[in-house]
């Protein structure tokens, strides 16, 4: 039995694909503000959560790539939003720490990332965006389980 692929506008990556790029739009004018890419306000909000993360960690938490991980940390600590320090047990890896600077920028730009939510909760509604977290949770969880 041969099955057809589906069409292009209707298959899950691009669906998704389209679906972060209507998200952000939402999201990345009020970034631009404060002269941030969305992957180093995901990386801000990271450590804002928990601190005293390593690269690894981070980039998992992040779902970026190290050589990608690697440039935003470089240019948040260029732009002292961040610090690197050394971990005592391990000399070769160091915690990434939010600067006061950093937590400043935090308090600035997170009240507009609520503001959009409630924008989004408002126009959707809350209860289709909570099922729509469950569900994508949902299908996180069983691609994972398939691959293990």
């Amino acid at each position: 039995m041969t099955k057809t692929l589906r069409s292009f506008e209707r298959s899950l990556p691009m669906t998704l694909l389209q679906t972060r790029e209507a998200v952000m739009k939402k999201f990345i004018p009020s970034l631009k503000e404060h002269d941030l890419t969305p992957q180093q306000w995901r990386v801000i909000r990271a450590l804002e959560h928990e601190s005293n993360l390593d690269m690894s960690t981070l980039a998992q938490r992040c779902h970026l790539l190290m050589p990608s991980l690697s440039r935003i940390i470089n240019n948040l600590d260029k732009r002292k939003i961040i610090v690197r320090q050394a971990v005592d047990s391990d000399q070769r890896r160091s915690i990434i720490l939010l600067t006061q600077l950093g937590l400043e920028l935090f308090a600035k730009v997170a009240p507009k990332s609520v503001e959009r939510y409630i924008a989004i909760e408002e126009k959707y509604g809350v209860r289709k965006l909570e099922l729509l977290y469950e569900l994508l949770d949902d299908l996180i969880k069983t691609l994972e389980e398939e691959d293990s």
